[in-house]
């Protein structure tokens, strides 16, 4: 009723504006200050900067559409030690030197991995390609799908979206896992039971299937299943260690073999929870598809 009447009044005010009653000037600043009343009074209603402020502030989440956008949360700049310490139990080699490395600037990551529901709207536009789900779809990860795969996803989403959205660096997935943790997991240096889906990490899903994302408890950043349920595609050319290493958290793609690229974070069929630490690195090809492979999606953050 109410912008019935606010129209009506308009109508008015610019017949008296054509008949020399009124400045149109007037006009002009009653029409802002009713515009700013309804963003006072509708939350729903955001300015372009209110925008942009929310999808920067670090911590806060965000999704930019209904069907095949994945939910987002803000990860703020800082430094980290990446790799582990040559003292680790079940270390490998290609888990070190550990070196600084600094993350300049905020960037955005996926709340859970990309689930058969998002990856299905990007089915349903023909830009990528039907994969078989084997548990179910919807609210479970996205599984079989590959590292050029993944990429297809990540190119139709900033299409989608008008955003750059993109698969994390090893570096920025290292950083997001331990979320301020020095430790083997992002809860500590016990595997403890029920923080994970792998063989041996306490889940009803151990060694039988993929869980639905979200299953356990996120980590500080309020990401989930950082640790087991699917391995993870990140953007880096696979090196066998980390000599040479950037320490911007920027891809490592010079040098390496780039038909292999590194996955993160350990699956469901891992035969222990050694392989879920936040340090394990393993390298697969471009073109593979496993039950054990999914992936997260990142979002790069322009002022």
């Amino acid at each position: 009723m109410r912008g019935k009447v606010l129209v009506a009044g308009l109508i008015v005010l610019l017949c008296l504006a054509g008949l020399g009653v009124i400045d149109p000037g007037a006009i002009a600043q009653e029409v802002v200050g009713q515009y700013r009343w309804r963003l006072a009074m509708d939350p729903t209603v955001l300015t372009v900067e209110q925008e942009k402020a929310k999808a920067a502030k670090p911590g806060s989440d965000f999704k930019e559409c209904a069907s095949g956008c994945p939910v987002m949360i803000v990860i703020p700049a800082g430094k980290f030690i990446m790799g582990s310490p040559e003292n680790e139990p079940e270390r490998e080699a290609s888990e070190g030197p550990q070196h600084e490395v600094t993350v300049a600037k905020p960037f955005a990551v996926s709340k859970f991995e990309v689930t058969f529901e998002e990856w299905d709207a990007c089915v349903a536009a023909a830009a990528c390609p039907r994969v078989p789900d084997h548990w179910g779809g919807g609210d479970m990860p996205v599984i079989n799908v590959s590292w050029v795969d993944a990429k297809q996803y990540v190119g139709w989403l900033s299409q989608l979206t008008g955003k750059e959205y993109r698969l994390l660096t090893e570096a920025e997935w290292e950083y997001a896992a331990r979320a301020g943790a020095n430790t083997r997991y992002s809860w500590g240096d016990d595997p403890s039971m029920g923080n994970a889906n792998c063989d041996g990490c306490g889940s009803r899903w151990d060694l039988q299937q993929t869980a639905p994302v979200g299953s356990f408890k996120p980590n500080a950043l309020g990401l989930y299943d950082m640790h087991g349920n699917v391995w993870e595609w990140v953007e880096d050319s696979w090196h066998e260690n980390y000599d040479g290493a950037p320490t911007d958290g920027s891809a490592w793609l010079r040098g390496g073999d780039p038909s292999f690229r590194v996955v993160r974070g350990g699956s469901w069929r891992n035969e222990s929870a050694r392989s879920v630490r936040a340090a394990v690195r393993v390298k697969r090809h471009t073109n593979v598809r496993f039950d054990t492979l999914g992936f997260r999606v990142a979002r790069t953050i322009r002022p």
